[in-house]
């Protein structure tokens, strides 16, 4: 076999795992994302064939939409909601389970992780019931330290409804971003750690200046994760909880675009939306690695 055989048998080789795998991404992403940017310009119900070229008027409407901005507003909340609440909780659980040497470790872990397996509609009716003003566990828990009984509407604030909806979606990010964190931290060769407890650094030196710089990368991607999987997948949550009410109060981007292509049916519009969501996950990653860029520290 000469050297021109052997080049190409490679190339065939390699292409037949490429090119199907660069059709399945056109199919199932860029023909979806283009054909969304090819009905924003468009006034149509989404229920006929008729469709009204309108050019950027649906773009120009989004900017002088209220509700647009204040779903905007509420997807970054959301954003930096959780990734303070489930990386601090997440690191704070995965150090404690890997460095404090826990009896019942592999236990609190499946404990931990057992909202991940879950399915987010469950996880949103389940919240809905802690919140019930009438049965819920939340007002039950408060009552014993009154001597009335309360029952506060807690999803009924228009100024305070969106922080309601952190808890349960923190709840169930903790578990998947401690297993990752673990993982990482396991990896970390002991060496490490003995030869800082001989120069006398405590724990807390010891996670800054080890366990930090030998799991960024992990850090990184998991907070990469979870903007993207907020500003792309908060829709289900927000519609389960409170349909983006009270007063739009809790709408995000998914939500409304939701209620404008599949309730109003202005399906052009909701196409628009879709389309700014993809702009603002792309600009919003970009900055994110940016701003996380860090030298990466290798283990000898």
């Amino acid at each position: 076999m000469n050297a021109g055989t052997a080049k190409w048998q490679r190339n065939v080789f390699i292409a037949s795992f490429i090119i199907p795998t660069l059709i399945f991404f056109g199919v199932f992403t860029i023909y979806p994302v283009v054909q969304g940017l090819y009905y924003s310009f468009f006034e149509w119900s989404g229920m006929s064939d008729k469709k009204t070229f309108i050019g950027l008027d649906n773009f120009k409407e989004m900017l002088h939409d209220p509700i647009v901005w204040r779903a905007i507003g509420n997807d970054y909340f959301l954003v930096a909601g959780k990734v303070a609440g489930i990386m601090l909780l997440a690191t704070f659980f995965a150090v404690a389970l890997t460095r404090f040497g826990f009896r019942l470790a592999g236990f609190f872990r499946s404990i931990f992780f057992i909202p991940n397996v879950i399915s987010v509609v469950v996880i949103g009716v389940l919240w809905n019931f802690i919140y019930n003003p009438q049965i819920g566990f939340l007002n039950a828990f408060l009552s014993l330290f009154t001597k009335e009984k309360v029952s506060i509407t807690w999803l009924g604030f228009p100024d305070h409804t969106i922080w309601m909806l952190l808890p349960p979606a923190i709840w169930a990010g903790i578990g998947f971003y401690m297993i990752l964190l673990i993982a990482a931290i396991q990896s970390i060769p002991e060496s490490y750690y003995e030869a800082a407890n001989i120069e006398g650094a405590g724990q807390w030196k010891q996670f800054w200046s080890i366990t930090v710089p030998l799991t960024w990368e992990q850090i990184k991607v998991s907070i990469l994760n979870i903007m993207m999987t907020t500003l792309n997948g908060s829709f289900v949550i927000v519609w389960i909880m409170t349909e983006g009410g009270p007063d739009n109060s809790t709408q995000v981007m998914g939500s409304y675009l939701y209620q404008m292509a599949f309730r109003q049916f202005h399906f052009g519009y909701g196409a628009s939306i879709g389309f700014v969501i993809l702009v603002l996950s792309l600009i919003t990653t970009i900055a994110l690695q940016r701003l996380m860029r860090h030298d990466t520290v290798e283990m000898s």
